[in-house]
């Protein structure tokens, strides 16, 4: 076996076979295939696809990078859940420690800011002192004492797909569909939980632009998940606008402790509630309700206790970008849309996001939102604040975004997108 016949039979849409699936992909893990070559493997998966047979051997070969887990001896029933990634998308945050709190334990396996959308660790350490890398020991007796765990995956938990992940995020190559198939089955197969629910975010700011891109994505994780023995489920949820109203790491944080208090902006509440019913079902807690666990205090009682047993003080006060830039809306009337896939690339370009695997990220950087799209604004009002440490990333932020809203002459009918569009099972 070499790379450059595994690149070439892919290039000219060719099917890999079993034995060059399982070889690139332990070669790779030890460094015998270059990150140059790889980078071109993935761009021919993104440009020619693969089939089923394909993907799933991949996502096999994935796992088998590495180790699997178990939870066998925690006396709960665990559930996780993965989104595709999104704009503003900080459900996790609350998700976690809410379904915690209502009697299940959720090892949630996270990762970080890939392209225009953000990610859950980067989020977190915006926590002063917060540990996202913890051992399998401590992500077991944090899970144990507190019900919820938000980590990285371990080094020893499909090692390449960590590789590749990195790699996807730098090279254009995150949209891939197999690629994205794979490295989220594959640590949520090796991560040992019983049960899963898949948010499959759609719309201009998510990976998958179209419906019917998203129910492939969808269906072929459920599919990957169910023959491995874990009960699969997947939404289909709007990412044409921002969750919330806030993209950006300590932005996002505040937001979801926000949730947790029991306020919040009604699209993440909505959102959040649904997936917690998702994951208590499919653990078997039908019962449960976790409307009343964020309404009595429950579930902020969780998350305290599992950010301070990461090492974070959930009493600290958050960071703050230095510098701001305000965006007035142009003139009266109804906001109509506010493109999610311009505020991410935004705030991206702010400095919650990364241009390179090994950048840092501003932990104050980003965009906050003062309307959505049916509110009635009024010309001059504050529509969008830019945050950042770096002022003279403003001007570069800013390119993203004209031709990013609409406004419509007051009175204008509007028709809001369901948060959640599908359910695939």
């Amino acid at each position: 076996m070499d790379a450059i016949s595994v690149i070439r039979t892919k290039r000219d849409r060719g099917e890999l076979s079993p034995e060059q699936i399982d070889w690139v992909i332990d070669a790779y893990t030890r460094g015998e295939v270059a990150d140059e070559q790889m980078s071109a493997l993935a761009m021919a998966i993104l440009l020619n696809g693969m089939n089923r047979t394909e993907i799933a051997r991949w996502t096999a070969a994935m796992i088998a990078s590495g180790e699997r887990m178990s939870f066998g001896t925690l006396t709960r029933p665990t559930t996780d859940k993965h989104s595709t990634g999104g704009v503003g998308d900080k459900i996790t945050l609350p998700l976690a420690p809410l379904v915690a709190a209502c009697g299940a334990a959720v090892p949630q396996l996270s990762g970080r800011g890939l392209g225009h959308t953000g990610g859950t660790l980067d989020k977190l350490e915006s926590i002063p002192g917060w540990r996202a890398l913890l051992s399998n020991a401590e992500m077991l007796d944090v899970l144990d004492t507190t019900g919820a765990v938000i980590c990285a995956a371990g080094d020893g938990l499909a090692p390449a797909d960590k590789k590749l992940y990195a790699l996807r995020d730098v090279t254009g190559t995150v949209e891939a569909i197999p690629l994205i198939a794979s490295s989220i089955m594959s640590k949520k197969i090796a991560e040992g939980t019983g049960a899963l629910v898949l948010d499959v975010k759609v719309g201009s700011g998510a990976f998958m632009k179209t419906i019917e891109d998203a129910r492939e994505l969808a269906s072929t994780m459920v599919a990957l998940g169910t023959d491995s023995g874990v009960r699969t489920v997947a939404l289909l949820t709007d990412m044409s606008t921002p969750l919330g109203l806030t993209a950006g790491n300590a932005l996002e944080v505040r937001e979801s402790v926000e949730v947790l208090a029991g306020g919040g902006p009604k699209d993440v509440v909505e959102l959040t509630l649904a997936l917690a019913r998702e994951m208590l079902d499919a653990a078997g807690l039908k019962d449960a309700d976790p409307e009343k666990a964020l309404a009595d205090g429950s579930a902020m009682d969780v998350w305290r206790r599992m950010i301070s047993a990461q090492g974070g003080d959930p009493d600290a006060a958050l960071p703050v970008a230095r510098e701001q830039h305000v965006i007035t809306a142009p003139s009266s009337g109804v906001l109509t849309r506010l493109d999610a896939y311009d505020v991410g690339v935004a705030a991206w370009r702010l400095g919650a996001g990364r241009a390179r695997k090994e950048d840092p990220v501003q932990a104050g950087a980003g965009v906050e939102l003062h309307a959505k799209p049916g509110d009635i604004v009024t010309e001059g009002q504050p529509l969008l604040t830019l945050h950042t440490d770096t002022p003279e990333k403003f001007a570069y932020a800013l390119q993203a975004l004209p031709g990013s809203y609409d406004i419509a002459p007051g009175g204008t009918p509007f028709a809001a997108t369901p948060v959640v569009r599908e359910r695939i099972a």
